[in-house]
């Protein structure tokens, strides 16, 4: 069996999925300190104050691994669903887009749930 690089099922959630891993392991182990508007999990509610920047940017990263685990895993649907290009490209960017939302919901719910007096 031969890795599948040219099938844009296997090539996008793959990459991606390494991506959102290293992404979130560097942000796990150098999260940003302070609020800034370069470097982190930046939405008007992470950066309300730091307590609330903190804890975004611990919760953001391990949602990244976690994601990027799921988006890896599905990459492997590239060795048996085989679609043309443009179908298969349609369907990888926009499940990489999906889970991008599901992150920020995920992590927005979060916020509000730990910080919900504020």
């Amino acid at each position: 069996m031969t890795i599948p690089t040219d099938n844009p099922l296997f090539v996008i959630p793959i990459s991606t999925g390494i991506v959102f891993i290293v992404v979130g392991f560097i942000m796990l182990k150098f999260p940003p300190k302070k609020i800034n508007s370069l470097y982190g999990y930046r939405t008007a509610s992470s950066m309300k104050n730091q307590e609330r920047w903190d804890f975004a940017q611990l919760y953001s990263a391990k949602e990244m691994i976690k994601l990027g685990i799921i988006l890896g895993v599905s990459g492997l649907l590239g060795f048996i669903v085989h679609l043309n290009d443009k179908t298969a490209t349609l369907i990888g960017i926009s499940y990489m887009i999906f889970l991008v939302i599901v992150l920020l919901i995920r992590v927005e719910y979060a916020i509000k749930k730990k910080f919900n007096s504020e």
